[in-house]
């Protein structure tokens, strides 16, 4: 009579007809994943495993029995490796006559069994890598990441960075969700141009399985970027080597000029000392001269007074 039923359900009200279930979640290595549910008599489903990074980790095709009940192990754990590394793993059932239904369900694969308890959940992180500066109408390059459980992880952009937004240091709010290029799953850029000088904070918000993750990064922008300064502290530096080469010589020319000084310093010093001995010379010659010449200035005065006096007797 049930599988009577089914049959006559349409394919659009037959949601209630795929169940997935698995019988732990979270497995250590050398575990069986066990998947059961149900779906329609003779139906032919397709299971998929998602690791953590969204990649298909293992892909199988069963077929329902009569009774409409599935019960399939669809692996082993092995130990953890780069395909099968620890982190939340994502079973998907998808049905083959129901307009593509599916179903899903997380499982955690840990190191210890220990770790049974721990609720399924997604560690979704985002990072954010901009320049700490960029100069005002100069394009510079900004680069998001976006992992699940340590794994890159990622989507179409304008889907999974939905939300992302600039705010520039006017107060106003950029919208760039629209812009990101996909350089790897996970890794996403977008190429910028400041129009303004001051503040720009990036703010990425990363939407995926339900769960949100954001992210920030700000970009001082200035009115040239330090290629410019270091290109201008360049040219300064060769003025300064220059200039210091100038006067390097202008020094080794004072040098000279010094010695040259000194020089006409002892020729004036042996000058004045020869001046000084011809004028003690000259005051000697002039004490002879005088010597010389008070006898006779002397004796023409008496001759003078002589005549005189005889004159002066004849009148």
């Amino acid at each position: 009579m049930f599988i009577v039923l089914l049959a006559i359900i349409p394919v659009d009200d037959a949601f209630s007809e795929l169940e997935l279930n698995t019988y732990n979640q979270v497995y250590t290595a050398g575990q069986p994943l066990l998947v059961y549910g149900k779906g329609l008599p003779d139906e032919t489903l397709i299971i998929r495993v998602f690791a953590p990074d969204d990649t298909i980790a293992k892909f199988d095709q069963i077929t329902i029995g009569s009774e409409g009940i599935f019960n399939h192990v669809l692996l082993t754990w092995p130990e953890p490796s780069p395909s099968f590394p620890f982190g939340t793993y994502t079973i998907e059932v998808i049905s083959t006559l129901q307009s593509g239904l599916s179903q899903k369900i997380d499982v955690k694969f840990a190191s210890t069994a220990e770790l049974t308890k721990i609720p399924v959940e997604r560690n979704l992180t985002t990072l954010v890598f901009a320049p700490e500066t960029a100069a005002i109408n100069t394009p510079f390059r900004v680069f998001v990441q976006t992992t699940s459980d340590g794994l890159l992880i990622g989507n179409d952009p304008k889907e999974l960075l939905a939300t992302t937004h600039i705010h520039l240091p006017s107060g106003k709010v950029e919208t760039i969700s629209n812009d990101f290029s996909t350089l790897h799953q996970g890794l996403y850029f977008v190429d910028y141009t400041p129009h303004e000088e001051g503040t720009f904070v990036f703010h990425v918000v990363a939407f995926n399985e339900g769960i949100i993750s954001q992210g920030s990064a700000a970009t001082n922008v200035l009115s040239q970027n330090l290629g410019g300064i270091s290109n201008q502290l360049i040219k300064l530096n060769s003025v300064l080597n220059e200039t210091s080469d100038k006067l390097t010589t202008l020094k080794s020319e004072i040098s000279g000029f010094g010695s040259t000084l000194e020089s006409g310093s002892t020729n004036i010093d042996t000058s004045v000392t020869s001046i000084s001995n011809s004028v003690k010379n000259m005051e000697e010659a002039t004490l002879q001269l005088n010597s010389l010449l008070f006898p006779i200035v002397a004796s023409i005065g008496i001759i003078v007074a002589l005549q005189i006096t005889i004159l002066a007797r004849r009148r």
